[in-house]
């Protein structure tokens, strides 16, 4: 909450200079992980999934947060490197480019971990990137956008488990779902899933107001929980947390550049209108 004292102190009773008011358009478009309930859930239920190398699939709606969920994971369990030695990697989260074939998927994977890649055939691809995975001590790989892998790609996917008894992680829509189960090879390996969901009720609320207090910030409380506002905005976002994250930050972006010290009713709904 010390930028929020700074800003403060910087807005006092008059509108702020372009300045300070770039300066915290910049704080406000930067990401932010924040320790969620429902994010949490789903990291012990990886961590169960790591420790037993067991493969598995995250399937939710798009703008439900599952990438983010993710990739905090990732920096839940960050490399380490003693001098001298390899990094320890434990997991290893890529989005794969679209259309992807095996080759592309194995030059993801050794960037990631931050080794250079050789030209050559695919085979030398898979072997450079089974290399590193051993290397590296990688225990999970968390595929996000899954769906954008080639069918045959899959086969490539099915040997980290396989042949080097890593936990993959497929994550998508419903339409990876549609994808993995035209190959029974794939499916079976891949069967445990976790269902990522919108919010809703007190998990909303809560939700909304851990948003207003780190993630804006602001000078002063716009009182996101009360029914007004909260209306407001689940009517505009549905419960979408990407989608709320998406609204709160330019409502309180639009604030700022009208000299105001919080969101008010107005404003939220001038945004929230542009998301129904």
């Amino acid at each position: 909450m010390v930028q929020a004292k700074a800003w403060a102190e910087a807005l006092g009773e008059s509108k702020p200079d372009a300045d300070s008011l770039q300066a915290e358009i910049a704080r406000l478009r930067k990401k932010t992980v924040l320790p969620l309930d429902h994010v949490s859930k789903l990291h012990d239920w990886l961590d169960g999934k790591r420790k037993a190398r067991q493969s598995c699939r995250i399937v939710g709606e798009s703008r439900t947060g599952k990438s983010s969920a993710c990739e905090a994971y990732f920096y839940r369990n960050k490399p380490t490197q003693e001098t001298g030695k390899k990094p320890i990697v434990p997991v290893v989260y890529i989005q794969p480019p679209q259309k992807c074939g095996s080759r592309e998927l194995f030059k993801e994977i050794v960037e990631f971990l931050k080794y250079r890649v050789a030209k050559g055939t695919v085979s030398d691809f898979r072997g450079r990137a089974f290399e590193v995975l051993k290397g590296c001590e990688v225990e999970m790989i968390v595929i996000d956008e899954a769906d954008r892998l080639k069918p045959e790609t899959f086969a490539d996917v099915r040997d980290f488990y396989d042949k080097l008894a890593i936990s993959v992680v497929l994550v998508g829509t419903d339409r990876l779902d549609t994808v993995i189960r035209r190959d029974e090879q794939v499916y079976n390996r891949f069967r445990a899933c976790y269902r990522f969901g919108k919010l809703s009720g007190e998990d909303f609320v809560k939700t909304v107001k851990i948003w207003e207090q780190k993630v804006l910030a602001l000078p002063v409380a716009s009182n996101l929980t009360s029914k007004p506002m909260q209306k407001i905005l689940l009517e505009a976002t549905e419960g979408y947390i990407g989608r709320m994250d998406e609204v709160l930050r330019e409502a309180a972006i639009r604030a700022l550049g009208q000299g105001l010290k919080k969101i008010e009713k107005p404003v939220l709904q001038e945004v929230a209108r542009e998301y129904k």
